[in-house]
Protein backbone atom coordinates (compact mmCIF):
# COMPACT_ATOMS: atom_id res chain seq x y z
CA UNK A 1 0.00 0.00 0.00
CA UNK A 2 1.28 3.20 -0.90
CA UNK A 3 1.28 6.09 1.73
CA UNK A 4 -0.61 9.60 1.46
CA UNK A 5 0.41 12.60 3.59
CA UNK A 6 -1.85 12.34 6.83
CA UNK A 7 -3.77 15.38 6.19
CA UNK A 8 -6.20 14.76 9.42
CA UNK A 9 -2.44 15.68 11.14
CA UNK A 10 -2.24 18.79 8.85
CA UNK A 11 -4.90 20.71 10.37
CA UNK A 12 -3.16 21.04 13.69
CA UNK A 13 -0.45 22.56 11.67
CA UNK A 14 0.02 26.07 11.37
CA UNK A 15 2.86 26.51 8.42
CA UNK A 16 5.20 28.97 10.01
CA UNK A 17 8.25 31.05 8.85
CA UNK A 18 8.53 34.00 11.07
CA UNK A 19 12.71 34.60 11.06
CA UNK A 20 13.19 38.60 10.49
CA UNK A 21 15.09 38.07 6.91
CA UNK A 22 12.83 35.61 5.58
CA UNK A 23 12.41 36.66 1.69
CA UNK A 24 9.53 36.60 -0.70
CA UNK A 25 10.25 33.53 -2.20
CA UNK A 26 10.72 31.70 1.11
CA UNK A 27 7.22 32.80 1.94
CA UNK A 28 5.96 32.23 -1.64
CA UNK A 29 7.42 28.52 -1.26
CA UNK A 30 5.99 28.50 2.38
CA UNK A 31 2.57 28.69 0.59
CA UNK A 32 2.85 26.31 -1.90
CA UNK A 33 3.67 23.19 0.95
CA UNK A 34 0.78 24.67 2.89
CA UNK A 35 -1.43 24.04 -0.60
CA UNK A 36 0.52 20.85 -0.81
CA UNK A 37 0.02 19.58 2.57
CA UNK A 38 -3.19 21.24 3.49
CA UNK A 39 -2.12 22.69 6.92
CA UNK A 40 -3.97 24.82 8.88
CA UNK A 41 -2.28 27.75 8.37
CA UNK A 42 0.61 29.76 7.62
CA UNK A 43 1.83 32.46 9.87
CA UNK A 44 4.06 35.14 8.58
CA UNK A 45 4.83 38.43 9.53
CA UNK A 46 2.60 41.36 8.87
CA UNK A 47 5.19 42.61 5.86
CA UNK A 48 3.78 39.39 4.22
CA UNK A 49 0.33 39.22 5.12
CA UNK A 50 -0.88 40.90 1.90
CA UNK A 51 1.36 37.92 -0.34
CA UNK A 52 0.04 34.85 1.67
CA UNK A 53 -3.45 35.71 1.53
CA UNK A 54 -3.03 35.95 -2.42
CA UNK A 55 -1.11 32.98 -2.53
CA UNK A 56 -4.16 31.01 -0.91
CA UNK A 57 -7.10 33.05 -1.85
CA UNK A 58 -8.64 29.66 -3.42
CA UNK A 59 -7.56 27.14 -0.79
CA UNK A 60 -8.64 26.99 2.72
CA UNK A 61 -5.26 27.52 4.17
CA UNK A 62 -5.44 30.46 6.89
CA UNK A 63 -3.56 33.11 6.97
CA UNK A 64 -2.26 33.98 10.32
CA UNK A 65 0.43 36.63 11.37
CA UNK A 66 1.58 38.08 14.50
CA UNK A 67 1.00 40.81 16.53
CA UNK A 68 3.48 42.87 19.05
CA UNK A 69 5.72 39.99 18.37
CA UNK A 70 7.94 38.51 19.71
CA UNK A 71 8.67 40.77 23.14
CA UNK A 72 4.80 42.18 23.58
CA UNK A 73 5.67 45.30 25.07
CA UNK A 74 4.09 47.35 22.55
CA UNK A 75 1.70 49.82 23.43
CA UNK A 76 -2.25 48.05 23.47
CA UNK A 77 -3.62 50.47 21.35
CA UNK A 78 -0.52 49.65 18.84
CA UNK A 79 -1.38 46.51 18.93
CA UNK A 80 -5.12 46.93 18.16
CA UNK A 81 -4.16 49.03 15.01
CA UNK A 82 -1.46 46.32 13.94
CA UNK A 83 -4.28 44.07 13.90
CA UNK A 84 -7.12 46.22 12.11
CA UNK A 85 -3.83 46.38 9.70
CA UNK A 86 -3.03 42.97 9.38
CA UNK A 87 -6.66 41.87 8.70
CA UNK A 88 -7.31 44.54 6.34
CA UNK A 89 -4.24 42.51 4.30
CA UNK A 90 -5.98 39.74 4.78
CA UNK A 91 -5.25 37.97 7.75
CA UNK A 92 -7.33 36.17 9.31
CA UNK A 93 -5.97 34.38 12.39
CA UNK A 94 -3.91 36.68 14.57
CA UNK A 95 -1.09 35.30 16.93
CA UNK A 96 -0.61 38.29 19.56
CA UNK A 97 1.78 38.49 22.72
CA UNK A 98 1.13 39.25 26.36
CA UNK A 99 2.79 42.45 27.89
CA UNK A 100 5.05 40.03 29.88
CA UNK A 101 6.46 43.16 32.11
CA UNK A 102 2.94 43.95 33.01
CA UNK A 103 1.78 40.40 34.17
CA UNK A 104 4.81 39.99 36.11
CA UNK A 105 4.09 43.32 37.56
CA UNK A 106 0.65 41.89 38.83
CA UNK A 107 -0.92 44.82 36.39
CA UNK A 108 -3.92 42.19 35.36
CA UNK A 109 -6.29 44.57 34.27
CA UNK A 110 -3.77 46.32 31.88
CA UNK A 111 -2.93 42.76 30.72
CA UNK A 112 -6.36 41.90 29.81
CA UNK A 113 -7.08 45.28 28.24
CA UNK A 114 -4.15 44.86 26.01
CA UNK A 115 -5.47 41.28 25.21
CA UNK A 116 -9.30 42.97 24.62
CA UNK A 117 -8.08 45.71 22.28
CA UNK A 118 -6.93 42.77 19.57
CA UNK A 119 -9.76 40.68 19.74
CA UNK A 120 -12.32 43.46 19.36
CA UNK A 121 -9.91 44.48 16.61
CA UNK A 122 -9.43 41.42 15.17
CA UNK A 123 -13.30 40.03 15.38
CA UNK A 124 -14.18 43.14 13.20
CA UNK A 125 -12.50 40.62 10.69
CA UNK A 126 -14.06 37.62 11.94
CA UNK A 127 -10.26 36.62 12.77
CA UNK A 128 -9.39 34.28 15.47
CA UNK A 129 -7.23 35.58 18.64
CA UNK A 130 -4.07 33.23 19.83
CA UNK A 131 -2.59 34.54 23.06
CA UNK A 132 1.01 34.14 23.14
CA UNK A 133 2.31 33.62 26.72
CA UNK A 134 6.40 32.98 26.51
CA UNK A 135 6.08 30.39 28.93
CA UNK A 136 9.60 29.71 29.83
CA UNK A 137 9.41 33.51 31.18
CA UNK A 138 6.87 32.64 33.38
CA UNK A 139 5.99 30.20 36.75
CA UNK A 140 3.61 28.19 36.52
CA UNK A 141 1.22 30.71 38.57
CA UNK A 142 1.51 33.51 35.99
CA UNK A 143 0.95 30.61 33.45
CA UNK A 144 -2.58 30.04 34.88
CA UNK A 145 -3.02 33.89 35.16
CA UNK A 146 -2.26 34.66 31.83
CA UNK A 147 -4.34 31.90 30.37
CA UNK A 148 -7.32 32.88 32.42
CA UNK A 149 -6.79 36.56 31.25
CA UNK A 150 -6.90 35.60 27.59
CA UNK A 151 -10.00 33.57 28.16
CA UNK A 152 -11.93 36.34 30.02
CA UNK A 153 -10.83 38.68 27.01
CA UNK A 154 -12.28 36.48 24.44
CA UNK A 155 -9.31 34.96 23.23
CA UNK A 156 -9.63 31.71 20.84
CA UNK A 157 -6.66 30.11 22.13
CA UNK A 158 -3.45 30.38 24.52
CA UNK A 159 -0.20 29.46 22.94
CA UNK A 160 3.35 29.13 24.48
CA UNK A 161 6.11 30.64 22.81
CA UNK A 162 7.12 33.27 19.86
CA UNK A 163 10.20 30.99 19.71
CA UNK A 164 12.06 33.76 19.74
CA UNK A 165 12.91 33.46 23.72
CA UNK A 166 14.83 31.04 25.89
CA UNK A 167 12.92 27.89 25.57
CA UNK A 168 9.52 26.54 23.58
CA UNK A 169 6.51 24.59 24.04
CA UNK A 170 6.66 21.54 26.66
CA UNK A 171 3.66 18.66 27.16
CA UNK A 172 3.96 19.90 30.90
CA UNK A 173 2.79 23.97 29.90
CA UNK A 174 0.28 22.35 27.70
CA UNK A 175 -1.21 20.73 30.56
CA UNK A 176 -1.12 23.22 32.35
CA UNK A 177 -2.61 25.52 29.97
CA UNK A 178 -5.65 23.42 28.74
CA UNK A 179 -6.62 22.92 32.88
CA UNK A 180 -6.69 26.86 33.42
CA UNK A 181 -8.54 27.55 29.81
CA UNK A 182 -10.90 24.45 30.07
CA UNK A 183 -12.69 22.49 26.79
CA UNK A 184 -14.19 25.19 25.12
CA UNK A 185 -10.78 26.87 24.40
CA UNK A 186 -7.90 26.41 21.84
CA UNK A 187 -4.11 25.43 23.16
CA UNK A 188 -1.32 25.97 21.08
CA UNK A 189 1.92 24.65 21.32
CA UNK A 190 4.47 26.15 19.36
CA UNK A 191 8.50 26.45 19.69
CA UNK A 192 11.17 23.31 19.55
CA UNK A 193 8.49 21.03 17.72
CA UNK A 194 10.54 19.83 15.02
CA UNK A 195 9.52 15.95 15.10
CA UNK A 196 6.04 13.94 15.17
CA UNK A 197 6.83 11.85 17.93
CA UNK A 198 7.17 15.61 19.57
CA UNK A 199 3.59 17.22 17.89
CA UNK A 200 1.59 14.26 18.64
CA UNK A 201 3.10 14.18 22.26
CA UNK A 202 1.69 17.91 22.65
CA UNK A 203 -1.66 17.10 21.03
CA UNK A 204 -2.11 14.12 23.48
CA UNK A 205 -1.37 16.35 26.57
CA UNK A 206 -4.32 18.83 25.03
CA UNK A 207 -2.91 21.13 22.15
CA UNK A 208 -5.59 21.70 19.32
CA UNK A 209 -2.56 23.52 17.35
CA UNK A 210 0.86 23.01 16.93
CA UNK A 211 3.19 26.01 15.41
CA UNK A 212 6.03 24.26 13.34
CA UNK A 213 8.25 25.90 10.73
CA UNK A 214 9.22 21.85 10.34
CA UNK A 215 5.87 20.89 9.76
CA UNK A 216 6.88 19.46 6.26
CA UNK A 217 9.18 16.97 7.99
CA UNK A 218 6.63 16.65 10.66
CA UNK A 219 3.99 15.64 8.25
CA UNK A 220 6.22 12.83 6.64
CA UNK A 221 7.49 11.26 9.65
CA UNK A 222 2.95 10.99 9.85
CA UNK A 223 2.35 9.85 6.57
CA UNK A 224 0.45 6.80 6.88
CA UNK A 225 0.36 6.63 11.12
CA UNK A 226 -2.99 7.43 12.97
CA UNK A 227 -4.04 10.94 13.99
CA UNK A 228 -5.54 11.66 16.93
CA UNK A 229 -8.91 13.09 16.86
CA UNK A 230 -9.85 16.14 14.76
CA UNK A 231 -8.03 19.58 15.65
CA UNK A 232 -10.16 21.92 16.58
CA UNK A 233 -10.65 25.87 15.39
CA UNK A 234 -10.35 26.73 19.33
CA UNK A 235 -14.33 26.22 20.20
CA UNK A 236 -14.71 22.79 20.12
Amino acid sequence: MSCVPNFAFAKYIDHTLLKPDATRGEIIQLCNEAKEYQFASVCVNPTYVKLGASLLKTTNVKVCTVIGFPLGATLGKVKAFETHAACDDGATEIDMVINIGELKSKNYDLVEADISGVVEAAKLSCALVKVILETCLLTDEEKVIASVLAKNAGADFVKTSTGFSKAGATVEDVALMRKAVGEAMGVKASGGVRDYASAKKMVEFGATRIGASASVKILSEATCKTAPATPSDGKY
